[in-house]
């Protein structure tokens, strides 16, 4: 008896130790990408805004992208790192140096300073791995450590972009490894996101979508037309990630130098800007995802964005592809929704939590977005569009580095690269 007191005793000081070490790095982690985060938030609404009074700014794309490239070179870095080395770095395939933050922070901002299509959670996670690695590196954490120190900063600056410290909690376990969830980080992800989103709300910051849906009632025929939504989520999430692969395979394909590369895609983007001259297809997007919600959207909108996303990040802009996901899922799920007979702000959020799923093939993170935006009343109904999502959306996914570790469609390991 006295001999398993004393096991006992010495397994509860493993853990105890352990939730003080990952409540100190995971906080710390947290503090700072909390500031660097509001920082970035701030960088990146200041730079819509700048772009929305000053549309001529459009005229300067194929400059900016030219310095993005320069940038990058100059701190003798290849223009194509990206998330996906963040992703790799979880699993101990890569480093991630710590000067990728402040390059994606300033290049982001150039993007979107001059009216290209892009969100910014690929920075996020760029910049919160930057930071996660660069605390693990002061405290000298071993490799296993380091990943989750990598997935606490991933957590907290994207807790601190957006609002959501659970979806971004989720987002960071779920996006690694596909079929896996790392429960090790839990902890440590959610000290870094809840302090990160603490210290954003301290500076006025909070959810920038946050509405409640007309529900439908939970009848048989609601449900049905719920699930065919979420087929088109599926269609859509597969059309995307194909465009916006598609699209970066040209360009590397016929530009192989990256100045050339970045500079025709700044081309293509003014072109495209006259063309479409109201200015909807730039930047974020974000108005035009608020008017899907309360169920005003063109059909062609959510084809047009897609476009426009292609040529910024395929070309070499700098940015991120969710908040594009948000604005293709809401315009889609608003004139789909109508076809179907749903509510169309009601059908735009399932839109966007539903192909949001297909992109990242992350389903709990997509349910706690609907939950966190929208309300847990809908949660069934996020449900089922998150579902069917993302088991049609196959083995696709905007993040190539990101490992489906179990089949889809039956309880078997596979282990491959999303596609």
């Amino acid at each position: 008896m006295k001999n398993q007191i004393i096991e006992q005793s010495k397994r509860a000081k493993v853990f105890i130790k352990s939730f003080v070490k990952w409540l100190l790095i995971a906080g710390l982690v947290g503090l700072i990408s909390g500031g660097v985060g509001t920082l970035f938030r701030m960088a990146v609404e200041y730079a819509n805004l700048l772009w929305g009074s000053s549309r001529w700014l459009v005229y300067l794309l194929p400059l900016g992208g030219l310095a993005i490239v320069g940038c990058y070179q100059l701190c003798g870095m290849q223009s194509a790192i990206g998330t996906d080395r963040v992703i790799g770095s979880v699993r101990a395939e890569e480093t991630i140096p710590v000067r990728l933050g402040p390059l994606i922070f300033i290049s982001t901002s150039i993007t979107h300073l001059m009216g290209g299509s892009a969100g910014r959670e690929g920075a996020a996670l760029q910049i919160g791995g930057s930071i996660g690695t660069h605390v693990g590196r002061l405290f000298h954490l071993d490799e296993k450590d380091m990943s989750l120190v990598v997935l606490s900063g991933m957590s907290g600056v994207f807790a601190a972009l957006f609002g959501t410290p659970l979806t971004a909690v989720f987002f960071a376990l779920e996006v690694i490894s596909v079929g896996v969830i790392y429960y090790s980080g839990l902890v440590p992800c959610l000290v870094s996101s809840l302090i990160a989103y603490k210290i954003s709300g301290f500076f006025g910051f909070d959810l920038e979508i946050e509405m409640a849906l007309n529900l439908p009632p939970a009848t048989a025929l609601s449900l049905l037309r719920v699930a065919a939504l979420g087929v088109c989520c599926a269609l859509l999430s597969i059309l995307y990630i194909f465009v916006m692969d598609g699209t970066a395979e040209l360009f590397e394909r016929f530009l192989k130098n990256p100045y050339q590369r970045i500079f025709a895609g700044g081309l293509i983007l003014l072109g495209l800007s006259l063309l479409f001259s109201s200015g909807t297809y730039n930047g974020a997007g974000m108005p035009v995802i608020f008017a899907a919600l309360k169920g005003d959207a063109q059909w062609w909108d959510f084809l047009v964005k897609i476009l426009f996303t292609a040529i910024t990040l395929g070309s070499g802009f700098k940015g991120g592809e969710i908040v594009p996901t948000f604005f293709i899922g809401t315009t889609m799920g608003c004139w789909v929704g109508g076809l179907l007979g749903l509510d169309p702000g009601f059908a735009a959020a399932l839109g966007m939590v539903g192909a949001f799923c297909g992109v990242v093939n992350s389903p709990a993170a997509s349910m706690f977005l609907g939950i966190e935006l929208f309300g847990s009343e809908g949660l069934i109904y996020f449900g089922i569009a998150c579902s069917i999502s993302y088991m049609l959306s196959g083995y696709y996914g905007l993040y190539g580095s990101q490992k489906i570790m179990y089949s889809k469609t039956k309880a078997e390991y596979i282990n491959i690269n999303a596609k």
